[in-house]
């Protein structure tokens, strides 16, 4: 019988895979199959007794439901067990290690969950009187504070919601203040590391883009950038480090030619987790910078919200940081600024969404900071390089890391060492679900070939990051052997198999039919 390296079987007691046969339930042991809400219960059943309306009178019209809305009618027990055997088909960050490079999928501390739910900050409302949450604007200044210390910059901007949305902002404070000098650049630089965001953003806020290419080791090509540089370009965006998990080590000079040639330099932030309490952003010359509250401060990451990605700016920039933002009066109140002066002279470029950003992402970014202090805050940096070079050093003598030398946070491995094996990354990556890992990034960056992208964070134990090791060895082995049927068809324990994945994002079915329905 084959035994894992912790001395227990590796396959069910008697040999032989799960699927060897099927159960009548359609389950499998404990591992419960679960169908659609709409396809259990019974529209005439309801676990909530709800009277009957009086007469009333639509204001609807044509818009007015005339039939049943065809959900399931269930107990309440039915309804608990629905949704927890959905959860155990899920995979999170609490489920094990999640090494999803660049998206950086970290613990989220109890205490932070705590902190947000505190009565008075759990349940205020954005439209309350600025009277009434002086203590939610007072943290709102404190983590402001404490975002431009350890990026050295003299002003931030809370509001945005979303990484990408903090590029849009930062794009946008460079097009103001181009305006303001009566300077009409058209061109964004963009590195082919960078994040893909970046010329999205630069797109979508009306500017020309043009790539700038790399260099053999990883980092942008100095040379190649100057040479683009000219009264032209508006600005250049640079993620540092950079996607390929690399430090850009003559980011001064970057930021130097930038500078020289009348342009800025917005800083992709999203990897700041790997640079937190040792280098400061405000140092390097750049000009603005938006970080991700996930990856760097822990708040939950997914789901599609809540996001948060506050925004940085230097002196150049800092006139025009958008509404709303935090002020503290003479008397020592604090009050949101929401409105531009009425004379129409305020450098503000205004408002990017309605309130003031997710209140409760605030919350758990501060719980963080404090509770781990800026000697914590540097240790959790060089604990997240620390376990990339772990995995780095581990695994590169049986995969191909894709450049020479140590990492940052995260460690970039192409598919050299699957060549001639009739082993794809997708096929490695989909193995690795049934060695119980969610896969990491797959074919991102696109500098490299096969992509796949490394990020144990801090978060993860020694133990962890050895289990993992072995799981990623073992299936490199098998690779090289051509045992290419554990690939093939990999997933095969999890509850779902390998799907159409192409298939399902152009052509997403959206609506539940019922069978009979179904043309």
């Amino acid at each position: 019988m084959s035994m894992n390296n912790q001395g227990r079987p590796s396959s069910a007691v008697g040999g032989g895979s799960s699927d060897a046969f099927e159960t009548f339930s359609g389950h499998k042991g404990l591992r419960l199959a679960e169908p659609l809400i709409y396809e259990i219960g019974n529209h005439e059943t309801t676990g909530v007794d709800v009277e009957e309306p009086s007469d009333f009178t639509s204001s609807l019209g044509a818009l007015e439901r005339d039939g049943e809305i065809g959900c399931a009618g269930l107990s309440e027990p039915d309804a608990v067990r629905h949704y927890t055997r959905l959860s155990r088909l899920n995979y999170g960050i609490d489920m094990g290690v999640f090494p999803l490079g660049s998206c950086t999928m970290k613990h989220n501390p109890r205490l932070n969950e705590k902190m947000a739910r505190l009565p008075g900050i759990g349940d205020i409302h954005p439209l309350q009187p600025q009277s009434t949450v002086q203590g939610a604007l007072e943290l709102m200044q404190e983590l402001s504070h404490w975002l431009m210390t350890l990026t050295g910059m003299p002003a931030v901007a809370l509001s945005p919601k979303a990484g990408a949305h903090g590029e849009l902002c930062g794009v946008m404070a460079i097009r103001k203040a181009l305006e303001a000098r009566g300077d009409a650049r058209e061109v964004i630089l963009c590195p082919e590391s960078a994040h893909g965001t970046n010329p999205a953003t630069a797109a979508f806020c009306g500017y020309k883009v043009k790539s700038i290419p790399g260099k053999e080791n990883g980092r942008v090509n100095l040379e190649a950038l100057k040479d683009a540089l000219d009264d032209t370009v508006a600005a250049v965006m640079i993620t540092n480090p950079n996607t390929c998990g690399l430090f850009e080590n003559e980011v001064r000079d970057i930021a130097d030619a930038v500078h020289s040639a009348g342009a800025f330099f917005y800083c992709d932030g999203a990897n700041f987790n790997a640079i937190m309490g040792k280098v400061r952003p405000g140092d390097l010359g750049v000009d603005a910078m938006h970080f991700n509250l996930h990856k760097t401060f822990s708040t939950p990451h997914g789901g599609g919200g809540p996001g948060s990605g506050p925004v940085v700016f230097s002196d150049a920039l800092k006139a025009h940081v958008p509404l709303p933002y935090v002020v503290k009066t003479s008397d020592g109140a604090m009050e949101l600024k929401e409105w531009p002066t009425s004379d129409g002279a305020d450098p503000t470029l205004g408002r990017l969404t309605a309130f003031h950003g997710q209140m409760g992402m605030y919350v758990r970014a501060l719980s963080y900071m404090l509770s781990h202090g800026g000697d914590g805050l540097k240790q959790a940096s060089e604990d997240a390089v620390l376990s990339a070079n772990y995995i780095l050093a581990a695994l590169q003598d049986v995969m191909t890391a894709s450049f020479d030398g140590p990492c940052m946070h995260e460690a970039l491995f192409d598919d050299r060492f699957l060549k001639d094996t009739g082993v794809t990354t997708l096929d490695f990556a989909k193995a690795m679900i049934d060695e119980g890992y969610h896969p990491m990034t797959m074919y991102f960056p696109l500098v490299v070939h096969g992509a796949m992208l490394v990020e144990p964070t801090e978060s993860e134990s020694k133990y962890n990051l050895d289990q993992f090791i072995t799981s990623m060895r073992g299936l490199a082995g098998e690779a090289a052997a051509g045992k290419t049927d554990r690939f093939a068809g990999a997933p095969y324990l999890a509850p779902r198999k390998r799907l159409d994945e192409t298939q399902a994002a152009r052509k997403p079915v959206l609506r539940y039919r019922a069978p009979e329905e179904t043309p």
